[in-house]
């Protein structure tokens, strides 16, 4: 199996993920959009303080990305190439 199917069969399992998983998820949440976030309910200057979306996007990848150039490798050098794409793909959905 060449890199580009390997990308190719993630992309589509992570689309109909999205799409099925999200749905459910929501449902079983009962996500309301409308709900104010702690940033908006607790303002206080400090420590709860609404952030812009790229701003969230850079503490969100910098906590995952942390550990995974350690982590990855790791387990593809123990188990193999297989487990370790699984690990992330069922890691990255559920």
């Amino acid at each position: 199996m060449n890199l580009l199917t390997l990308l190719i069969i993630s992309a589509i399992i992570f689309l109909v993920a999205y799409f099925t998983y999200g749905r459910y998820l929501e449902k079983q949440l009962k996500v309301n959009p409308n709900r104010r976030t702690p940033a908006l309910q607790m303002y206080d200057g400090v420590d709860y303080v609404p952030a812009k979306k790229p701003i969230l996007l850079g503490h969100h990848f910098a906590t995952i990305a942390g550990g995974g150039p350690i982590v990855g490798p790791v387990t593809a050098a123990v188990f193999g190439w297989l487990p370790a794409v699984l690990w992330i793909m069922i890691g990255s959905i559920f």
